[in-house]
């Protein structure tokens, strides 16, 4: 009978449903409302809203405006998973969000962006972080209360059609992202209702939001005086125009008003303190270890390995400034001392806003306990940030990797080589990590993650054209099949099921199913998100590139890779003043590396087809020295095509060797005689294009006879 009804109502456009789940949801958490206090229910509410077409002007306008909220992607997620509570207030709505500060501030950028093209909807809406009471009316009808719902009001009231303002709280937390920093405007102080003074900050950019002083503020600053405003409702109607009023407030436990903030950590490195500085590896395994136990737990955020390893070997340690730049309001600190059999674990949580060592603890065990050590530190530091943990994840946490010390510090050492994958001579290291792999699953057969380390390190090789081979693909599946085997269910096996169906056989649709299994099992994983960003980028869903590689970012801040990715993304989106950033954060992290300074400096040509800033940028690395010359050659040679400058473009190909160089874009092998040809062929040496370009033709011919299925082989071919 519920579904039946549930049918016949949503065939009515005037209904807004609450989905059965969360029908059952509400009736179970109903019976504890008196013990759950201001934040007791966690679920979603939906109220039909008021009916609009018995407003004059509004008739026909509803549909568009209940289809434009509905349909953004933070509205809809949130709703599907409980997170989001709806109420109509007049003719606008509030949405209380309790994940993420974030959530409210992109639902409503997504709102603003899909009225673009409905101009008679005008819309303003409010955004502040706080508490918020679940309550009944005097008919018994669900209603939300309480400071935050207020304050987010009166936010709201100090704007006009089309403003999207934040409570200076809100503001204050999202300021410390470069990508939020560019849009946001503090506008000041705005006295409100009952003489309330709420500091407000515009937020808008070149496409969303309203760049326009909000009329109050224009008379404050005409006036200088208190101004006394009538009041108004949470959303109003002004004449033929539709102005729809939206209030967004982050429903956040009491306890703190920004929890995602308040369960942030970051496991600094730990200092080796054994006499033996070859146990560096084993400190590292010790803290690498409680880092990866805490990342499975999805009510936490826990930056990356990448970001953290930096502060490795620093010898004075400034707490507040590393928790600022990795955005966390915890740091995870220790040290670990190994002698022979026994070994003593330090660890300390520290509150890195202001210094204040919140947990303590000195373990002193035999060697072999050192895994029970990490999942006890583990639990421990998830208790005193009050992380839900589900039993999954505590069953996780207390999953030994492997018994054979030996074997996890083999795979610690593969894996720092699988990290240079990126580099140019990345081809011995990373076959030098497969040895040590094999060394480590022959000692231990059960070692699931080597065997994933294992499958990843064959597919770069394979991907990246170093060994692009059907008996490369195929060592890849055999160990990904030995992963499978042992744990088919672990978040590391269906990320290598996602990466094996991408980089093996470009099966997009199979990959994307397989990455999504694992972002579950993995919600702390930035190296999924930029993974998963790349697929959603080769498939024309630039929408979620663009959120997953955020995501990369914000679990991953110091990390060349993902940042560099990060801008490329948006760089082939052509929003390149929101590309310049990040590169230019990688470029922080690597001044010199080729790729990002070549890229920076093509953000500039393709924006402005500045060809000179182009050219500084390449040149900044090439006076590094030889090697740095080399190193941009092929950018080089492009820049100079572009600006038709012969003696640039000879200069370049002087720097490539006999041997070839890689094409930085897509490090395809590049033939020497291909930059010869390709540049006598631009400034009209038809003699010398021919020869050269006929013997790069016999290289590529070549190439792909030995590797058929290698597209770009195939590509310069045909060029």
């Amino acid at each position: 009978l519920h579904h039946e009804v549930d049918r016949v109502l949503g065939e009515r456009d005037d209904v807004d449903l609450l989905t059965p789940q969360l029908v059952h949801d509400h009736a179970d958490a109903r019976a504890t409302r008196a013990d759950a206090g201001a934040d007791g229910i966690d679920v979603g509410v939906v109220r039909p809203h008021r009916d609009l077409r018995a407003v004059p002007g509004l008739a026909g306008h509803r549909p568009q405006l209940n289809d434009a909220v509905r349909g953004t992607e933070h509205f809809r997620s949130a709703e599907a998973e409980g997170r989001l509570i709806r109420l109509p207030t007049g003719d606008g709505m509030a949405l209380v969000f309790r994940n993420s500060p974030e959530e409210p501030v992109r639902c409503a950028l997504e709102i603003s962006e899909a009225l673009k093209n409905h101009s008679e909807l005008q819309v303003r809406m409010g955004i502040h972080s706080g508490p918020v009471n679940e309550v009944a009316d005097v008919n018994e009808r669900a209603n939300i209360a309480g400071a935050g719902i207020n304050i987010a009001q009166r936010v709201m009231d100090c704007g006009d059609a089309g403003h999207i303002l934040l409570s200076k709280h809100v503001a204050e937390d999202l300021e410390q992202d470069d990508r939020w920093r560019r849009l946001l405007h503090d506008l000041g102080t705005c006295e409100v209702k009952h003489g309330v003074r709420v500091g407000v900050t515009n937020l808008y950019s070149d496409e969303v939001g309203n760049p326009q002083l909000p009329k109050k503020f224009q008379t404050l600053q005409k006036h200088r005086s208190r101004v006394r405003w009538a009041e108004v409702a949470i959303a109003f109607l002004v004449l033929a125009a539709v102005v729809a009023a939206f209030i967004f407030v982050l429903r956040k436990p009491t306890r703190s008003v920004l929890s995602v903030a308040e369960k942030s950590i970051a496991v600094l490195p730990f200092e080796n303190l054994s006499e033996e500085k070859a146990n560096a590896f084993f400190a590292d395994g010790v803290q690498d270890e409680i880092l990866t136990d805490l990342a499975r737990v999805d009510d936490l955020k826990v930056i990356s390995r990448t970001s953290v390893m930096q502060y490795k070997d620093t010898a004075a340690r400034n707490l507040r400034e590393i928790g600022e730049k990795l955005g966390v309001a915890h740091l995870l600190e220790g040290s670990v001392q190994r002698v022979a059999n026994k070994v003593r674990v330090n660890a300390q949580l520290i509150d890195a806003r202001n210094d204040a060592h919140l947990w303590a603890q000195t373990y002193d065990r035999d060697l072999a306990d050192v895994f029970a050590i990490q999942s006890e530190i583990a639990e421990a530091i998830a208790q005193q940030l009050q992380a839900h943990l589900s039993s999954r994840e505590k069953a996780q946490i207390n999953t030994t990797p492997t018994t054979d010390l030996v074997a996890y510090d083999l795979f610690l050492r593969a894996r720092q080589l699988g990290d240079l994958a990126n580099n140019p001579d990345a081809k011995g290291s990373l076959l030098q990590a497969i040895t040590l792999l094999e060394e480590a699953v022959r000692r231990d057969p059960k070692f699931v993650r080597a065997h994933c380390l294992m499958c990843e390190i064959h597919l770069e090789l394979y991907w990246d054209g170093f060994d692009h081979t059907d008996a490369r693909r195929e060592l890849a599946r055999v160990a990904l099949q030995n992963a499978e085997s042992l744990q088919p269910d672990s978040g590391e096996v269906h990320m290598q099921k996602g990466i094996y169906a991408y980089h093996g056989f470009r099966d997009y649709d199979r990959a994307l199913s397989e990455f999504e299994l694992a972002r579950r099992l993995l919600p702390n994983e930035a190296r999924l998100y930029e993974i998963l960003g790349a697929v959603d980028r080769r498939t024309a869903r630039w929408k979620e590139a663009e959120e997953v590689f955020r995501r990369a970012v914000e679990l991953d801040p110091n990390n060349f890779s993902v940042l560099e990715e990060a801008g490329f993304t948006f760089q082939g989106l052509r929003r390149y003043r929101e590309a310049e950033p990040l590169l230019k954060r990688a470029l922080a992290i690597s001044p010199n590396d080729p790729f990002a300074r070549g890229g920076l400096g093509w953000n500039a040509f393709c924006e402005k087809g500045d060809v000179t800033a182009w050219r500084k940028e390449l040149e900044s690395v090439a006076n590094n020295g030889p090697e740095g010359a080399r190193g941009v050659a092929f950018l080089s040679l492009l820049c100079a095509w572009a600006e038709r400058d012969r003696a640039a473009a000879e200069r370049a190909v002087a720097l490539v060797p006999p041997e070839g160089t890689a094409n930085t874009i897509d490090q395809t092998p590049v033939p020497r005689e291909w930059c010869v040809g390709r540049t006598a062929r631009i400034f009209g040496n038809t003699e010398v294009a021919q020869a050269s370009l006929g013997a790069a033709r016999t290289i590529f011919e070549r190439m792909t006879k030995d590797q058929p299925d290698y597209a770009q082989a195939w590509a310069y071919l045909g060029l």
